[in-house]
């Protein structure tokens, strides 16, 4: 590549942003958290806190809770770099992650398959990880937290695909087999990243 001056917003493009999709049960919290753990003292990889308007104790990630009216006046005053809806709640990424990327940055956020559109339009750099299970390892985690019934659980996993559709830049990571082997998976893909930016 040639060369160039450096054009208005193009310190954005130096950092990577990472989105972490995926099917209930597939793992991606337990992942997210244990990548977060051994990049601890890292200041060029950044866990971001999703803004959501689910209750603090509801369980699942360590997220911002907000009501419905905060979230609604944070989205006009710009404070999300992205934001979507799905499940009747609202999502949102907070805008300070341009700071991060502006640095040259690997910033990584649990996202949403039907909202990766919007990550696409608002970061230069995306990378996608699609975090999967085989359907009978999905059907048993989810089985096993009795949320749902097994009717249930097979009419969430009839609904949808597996896999990500759509122009992404996509590394898939099968969770099906042992927690750990999937946990070195992850960091040998963010340090992977964390290689490009340097």
């Amino acid at each position: 590549m040639m060369p160039h001056e450096p054009h208005p917003g193009a310190g954005a493009e130096r950092g990577i942003m990472v989105v972490v999709v995926g099917p209930s049960g597939a793992g991606k919290d337990t992942l997210m958290n244990l990548a977060a753990r051994h990049f601890t003292g890292r200041t060029d990889v950044h866990f971001t806190r999703r803004v959501i308007t689910r209750h603090r104790d509801a369980g699942g990630e360590d997220h911002l809770s907000i009501s419905l009216e905060g979230f609604a006046a944070m989205e006009q005053s710009g404070s999300f770099a992205v934001w979507w809806e799905a499940h009747g709640l609202k999502y949102g990424i907070p805008a300070e992650v341009s700071v991060a990327l502006s640095r040259g940055h690997v910033v990584v956020a649990n996202g949403s398959r039907s909202a990766l559109h919007r990550f696409q339009a608002a970061f230069p750099r995306l990378k996608v990880i699609n975090v999967t299970a085989r359907p009978e390892v999905l059907v048993g985690r989810l089985e096993a937290r009795g949320r749902e019934t097994h009717e249930d659980i097979m009419a969430r996993l009839a609904r949808g695909p597996l896999t990500v559709r759509g122009e992404y830049d996509v590394t898939e990571l099968d969770n099906s087999g042992s927690l750990e082997e999937a946990k070195q998976k992850m960091i040998a893909i963010l340090e992977g990243l964390l290689a490009e930016t340097h």
